[in-house]
């Protein structure tokens, strides 16, 4: 009988930073030897941060990545961690094509005691990695203390066959896997159902570690689990936060124990976790301490605001009110309401004397004199971007990305769009959330996200409100000329919504819109705005993904493309 202790090291890298990487591994190699842990597992590509896309093709690179992995073997023995087994993802070199590897290694006894090279490349949505890595033809399995251990890097347990099946053949005690899995909404459930099926095919427990944190526009929800062979949950770390958890397997029992389970996100907190997290890395390790943005009183500022807030505190938010002569009297109030609740800075800048500047030289009418507007409202958050060294952040979201209905030079102006990847919709259900976690206590920077511990219900909110409900309420309006509605533009959003999701994610053409049952002149108005604002979408900010199918990577089109329905 053998029982060994494995330790799950959920952690937040960052791409490049093999320095501060390997100071971290160091730091939970530590923890995890401190609870008797004999084995501790990384995320996939731990040490370089993942993913590192063209990085790997650089020599520099792959050699600094391949010493830091030496280095890290040899302070780990330094340090008394010799005798623990340490997984570590990285990039590796296959030196008879001389491209790079995705590769895990063992560290051990002051060496890199074994290596494990993945096998299945992804190569669709937002992975590219068939056309940047060698991929590896041999499934490992590690004997360790009379256990036998058999490895797989993401990719591998996703696709059949494999080194899964092969592994299947060898009869392994355990299926250890390091994944680099990006955040979408509803992913979670299929992952565990993925880990119960393979878990099933080898006849044995398996091993799920996932990253955590912001990379770019990818968010990583960590949420690394344990499976028995029969698919039962033994160990489920918490989403959207850096863990050591701990799993306890003895080779002779058919059932192991179970561990800590943490509870599941309600699908809205997910979901705005998600946005909060990616803005909040996207910052820190891009070294911004504070962030800029326009309040309109609307309500897409509003949320942004709020997850702004909740990200790098309220004290760390710069808002400004840019009122026009068609700037209503309850849209300012609104944006001072916000600003005040979260506790942001809060300026008023009117733009009527630029815009009448602008006027005297142009005289513009109709649709470039709105679009002015919006241009200069672009210019002042772009001054005090630059001023101050903020991040200003883009409010735009996928509604109005998908229908090329923002301004671009103006509200599309930003480093960062942080609900770029949410329809207009799905913006309003996250606001009424946000606001009911607010009334049950959570406050300012209250998420369970890296960097707060567990039970932190952050700064109290006066009255328990966050996002003003009258922001909510409304009619929503660009406020560009009088009387104006998005409706006048646009269908009223919850019809857009659903054309949208069956155009774009659904890949639903015009023949099958109109089978799904939406109106012919609605789907014609959106097909054309759709396919019309593609050159936009290519200059909008990044923002992190949280569908199935995001603006950017996951979909690419060509900007130049006559093809009507």
């Amino acid at each position: 009988m053998t029982q060994i202790r494995f330790a799950l090291a959920q952690i937040d890298t960052c791409v490049g930073d093999l320095d501060g990487n390997a100071d971290k591994i160091m730091r939970y190699a530590h923890l995890a030897a401190q609870r008797h842990a004999q084995v501790v597992v990384f995320p996939e590509m731990t040490l370089t941060g993942y993913p590192i896309e063209d990085l790997a093709l650089r020599r520099t690179f792959r050699q600094a990545a391949w010493d830091k992995a030496n280095w890290l073997a040899t302070e780990l023995e330094a340090n008394g961690l010799g005798d623990l087994y340490v997984a570590v993802g990285t990039v590796g070199t296959d030196h008879a094509s001389d491209k790079p590897r995705n590769r895990m290694v063992v560290l051990h006894d002051g060496v890199v005691w074994a290596g494990y090279d993945k096998h299945f490349l992804p190569n669709y949505g937002v992975f590219d990695e068939f056309r940047i890595f060698a991929a590896g033809d041999k499934s490992v399995v590690l004997d360790i203390d009379g256990a036998r251990i058999g490895v797989a890097i993401c990719e591998d347990i996703w696709q059949d066959g494999g080194p899964v099946a092969d592994l299947a053949k060898r009869g392994i005690d355990v299926l250890m896997t390091m994944n680099g899995s990006p955040y979408e909404e509803g992913k979670t459930h299929v992952r565990h159902e993925l880990a119960a099926r393979r878990a099933a095919e080898v006849d044995a427990p398996v091993i799920y570690v996932n990253q955590v944190g912001g990379q770019d526009d990818l968010v990583f929800d960590g949420g690394s689990f344990v499976v028995n062979r029969d698919g039962t949950m033994l160990e489920r770390s918490p989403m959207f936060m850096e863990h050591l958890s701990f799993f306890d397997l003895d080779t002779n029992a058919e059932r192991q124990a179970p561990g800590e389970i943490a509870s599941e996100l309600d699908p809205d907190e997910e979901v705005y976790t998600a946005c909060v997290l990616g803005l909040k890395d996207y910052m820190a390790k891009n070294r911004f301490r504070g962030v800029c943005l326009g309040l309109s009183g609307g309500i897409d500022s509003a949320l942004v605001a709020a997850m702004a807030a909740d990200a790098v505190g309220g004290e760390n938010v710069q808002g400004i009110s840019m009122p026009s002569m068609y700037s209503s009297d309850g849209s300012k109030d609104d944006a001072a309401d916000l600003a005040k609740n979260i506790g942001a800075k809060y300026d008023v800048q009117p733009i009527e004397p630029l815009f009448n500047a602008y006027q005297q030289q142009l005289d513009l009418d109709g649709v470039a004199a709105e679009n002015l507007q919006a241009r200069i409202r672009g210019v002042i958050v772009m001054a005090y971007s630059n001023s101050k060294g903020l991040l200003a952040v883009a409010t735009g979201n996928k509604s109005e990305l998908a229908c090329g209905y923002s301004t671009i030079y103006g509200d599309a102006v930003g480093g960062y769009a942080p609900i770029k990847d949410l329809l207009k919709t799905r913006v309003w259900e996250l606001s009424r959330w946000r606001n009911r976690a607010a009334a049950a206590g959570m406050g300012i920077g209250g998420l369970h996200i890296v960097g707060n511990e567990q039970g932190d219900p952050g700064k109290p909110l006066e009255d328990g409100v966050m996002i003003p409900v009258s922001s909510i309420e409304k009619a929503p309006s660009a406020e560009l000329r009088p009387g104006q509605k998005d409706s006048d533009s646009l269908p009223e959003y919850e019809l857009l919504d659903k054309v949208l999701a069956a155009y774009i994610e659904h890949a639903h053409g015009r023949a099958d819109l109109l089978a799904d049952g939406f109106d012919e002149k609605t789907v014609d108005t959106v097909m054309r705005l759709v396919d019309r604002a593609e050159w936009k979408r290519r200059q909008y900010p990044l923002g992190p993904k949280v569908t199935a199918l995001a603006f950017g990577r996951d979909r690419r089109l060509p900007v130049t493309n006559a093809f009507r329905e």
